[in-house]
């Protein structure tokens, strides 16, 4: 086994969100309405991955981009706060963190205002992709929006990845066929391809789970992790193993970043050497414990507590129907 100096790097989108809770209405002109609890959170599917990663026990490198900006400065000082090392966490000169504004409704769903800013602008040097790759797990998460890596860059990087022997993790940011190209470009080097199943039927035009399945391994991923929100998960990989886990049955509070959460704990479950069934489980309870405070990755603790949730926590009867 390769001796790798992290466990998990997560690289991507990484995001500032000022989050506000509960939203019901805009209202007419200027006027206001009262919330009960207004929140700070870094988010995208690079930055929740990392910190719920981090903070059930493993060893993460954060690798993306942020602005030299005032989100910037807290986006930076909150991650290395949970002991993920940024030292890939480019600051670029002339650019703006990307960030959102979240309005969670009482139902946990959230419109959002979004800048992209730097997940569009950091690169990658062929000359840092040892540093960047060195880890048991390696995860792009938020395809579709890295301007300058989307396509043949980070193409190159998986391959680096794949021939070094890391685990690799695939999230998107995608909402159109338009977006299959960046995708397309990853998949021949994706261990586990884990987009949500409305990603997944944006990108293929299919609608039936296990169509979209066979659609991705067939343009080369090894498996496919998809998460249905209320419906729980379906796994499906290249070998033939196929299932579906319920999602646990909570009181949702915020679902911002729950799809990035599953991926931690994903990642979490390959570097613990887990069963399918057992790591999608243990990826849901993640993503369950995000989706109980305001903001990404707020109600994961450490890997004990969400070991705890996963064994003790009912499911829902209800499964998303594979047909």
């Amino acid at each position: 086994m390769a001796d790798w100096r992290y466990d998990y790097a997560s690289m991507g989108f990484y995001t500032f969100d000022c989050l506000g809770w509960p939203f019901s209405t805009v209202p007419e002109g200027g006027g206001t309405v009262l919330l009960d609890e207004i929140a700070m959170a870094v988010s995208g599917a690079a930055g929740v991955a990392a910190i719920a990663a981090a903070k059930m026990g493993l060893n993460t490198l954060a690798v993306g981009g942020v602005g030299n900006d005032l989100m910037g400065d807290w986006v930076l000082d909150r991650i290395a706060g949970f002991g993920v090392d940024i030292s890939t966490l480019q600051r670029i000169e002339g650019s703006r963190t990307s960030s959102s504004i979240v309005l969670t409704r009482q139902d946990g769903s959230r419109p959002a205002l979004h800048m992209k800013g730097a997940t569009g602008d950091f690169f990658v040097e062929p000359s840092d992709f040892d540093k960047v790759t060195d880890a048991r797990v390696f995860h792009l998460g938020g395809v579709g929006l890295m301007d300058r890596m989307d396509g043949a860059p980070n193409a190159a990087l998986m391959k680096h990845a794949k021939a070094r022997g890391c685990v690799t993790t695939v999230d998107v940011f995608a909402g159109s066929p338009a977006d299959l190209p960046d995708i397309d470009a990853v998949l021949p080097y994706t261990d586990y391809f884990m987009p949500s199943i409305e990603e997944a039927q944006a990108l293929s035009g299919l609608e039936a789970i296990e169509d979209c399945v066979k659609f991705f391994l067939d343009r080369g991923a090894n498996a496919c992790v998809f998460t249905l929100g209320e419906g729980g998960a379906h796994y499906g990989d290249a070998q033939g193993t196929s299932f579906s886990i319920p999602a646990f049955d909570i009181d949702v509070k915020c679902t911002c970043g729950c799809g990035d959460a599953f991926d931690a704990g994903y990642a979490v479950a390959l570097c613990r050497d887990f069963d399918p069934e057992t790591a999608v489980r243990f990826a849901q309870a993640t993503s369950a414990l995000n989706a109980t405070g305001l903001g990404s990755q707020a109600g994961v603790r450490s890997f004990e507590h969400t070991w705890e949730f996963m064994q003790k926590t009912p499911t829902k009867r209800r499964l998303a129907a594979a047909e």
